[in-house]
């Protein structure tokens, strides 16, 4: 890595320079059913002026996230404050309707109105089109009428610089990305110590130009907290054989008096085709630590070792029970 690992980079084709570190907002929508506890309304606006106060400046959030919870807290830290930091870049996703799963033109405008409403915002500098696969129709997303046409027309009227792709499963994100000429793209839970799944589409991404950021680097938290306290593997309870991987990985670190979160980190920032490693946090305290996992040092020898070990090339949420919010 370089000598700042929290330095800023060019993001893809265009002229917005991003940290190689982006601080993801969900879980401080207050999501229980997917991470298996709750963060309430002060908590996570300390966390979010604990971003804005760190030396990121680049942030995730969603629609979606704890059904419109995230942005609002977002908002609600940035009027407290008096704006953004200057230079600070914000990522937000359309979102199809939770209600119904519908997901066209009509639908995405009232998505982003929704978001910079609740962020207070007239434009975001990226806008991912989030999660196909969860609507009643893939052709009514990519259709004339669709939401991903749409997107690409709310970049032409110049309410976002960049347009993305924020989905899951690689087969359903690879022909789109295929179709359309996107900025940027989140991948998710499938470029990690444990898991590669995603690495063939982020060649792809790089030879076409789109920037990657590779997000959940910790395996939907495990690798930060622990598999003896934390019993969940991509936003899952796991059993002994999905625990495994992670605790082969906990064995080497330990070995070197290295965290785990350490190295999961930076396993995801070393990458140069990683433009920006997404990491969420539910606490201020976690912001300080996710700067002291970047910059802590680990000998060649440690990476000699965890690249000894097997890792899954197979989807890790094919299992996973999806609950929306």
């Amino acid at each position: 890595m370089a000598d700042d690992p929290i330095g800023k980079t060019k993001l893809g084709r265009t002229n917005l320079a991003v940290s190689n570190i982006c601080f993801g907002t969900s879980s401080l929508g207050d999501m229980p059913d997917t991470y298996g506890y709750g963060v309430d309304e002060e908590r996570a606006k300390k966390t979010i002026q604990a971003i804005f106060e760190s030396p990121v400046n680049f942030l995730d959030t969603s629609r979606i996230y704890g059904f419109g919870r995230s942005e609002e807290r977002i908002g609600e830290a940035v009027r407290e404050r008096g704006g953004l930091p200057q230079g600070f870049v914000v990522s937000t996703k359309l979102d199809r309707d939770p209600e119904t799963n519908r997901f066209d033109a009509s639908r995405a405008r009232r998505s982003l109105e929704e978001s910079l409403k609740a962020l207070g915002l007239d434009r975001v500098d990226i806008l991912h089109l989030h999660d196909p696969e969860h609507t009643t129709s893939l052709e009514e997303v990519t259709g004339p009428q669709g939401a991903l046409p749409e997107l690409f027309r709310m970049k032409e009227e110049g309410l976002t610089t960049a347009v993305g792709l924020a989905a899951g499963p690689v087969d359903i994100m690879m022909p789109l990305l295929h179709e359309w000429d996107f900025d940027v793209l989140i991948t998710h839970n499938r470029f990690t110590l444990t898991n590669r799944n995603a690495h063939a589409m982020i060649d792809f991404a790089c030879a076409k130009g789109i920037a990657v950021l590779n997000a959940a680097p910790y395996a939907g938290g495990v690798l930060a907290k622990g598999s003896s306290s934390y019993r969940r593997y991509v936003y899952q309870e796991a059993s002994e054989e999905m625990l495994d991987p992670v605790r082969r990985v906990e064995a080497v670190c330990a070995k070197h008096d290295v965290p785990p979160g350490a190295a999961a980190l930076q396993f995801s920032m070393r990458d140069p085709r990683i433009t920006s490693t997404v990491c969420g946090v539910s606490r201020p305290e976690r912001v300080e630590q996710t700067l002291e996992w970047a910059r802590w040092p680990i000998p060649q020898e440690v990476w000699d070792e965890l690249a000894s070990l097997s890792f899954s090339t197979e989807d890790p949420e094919a299992t996973r029970e999806y609950k929306p919010g």
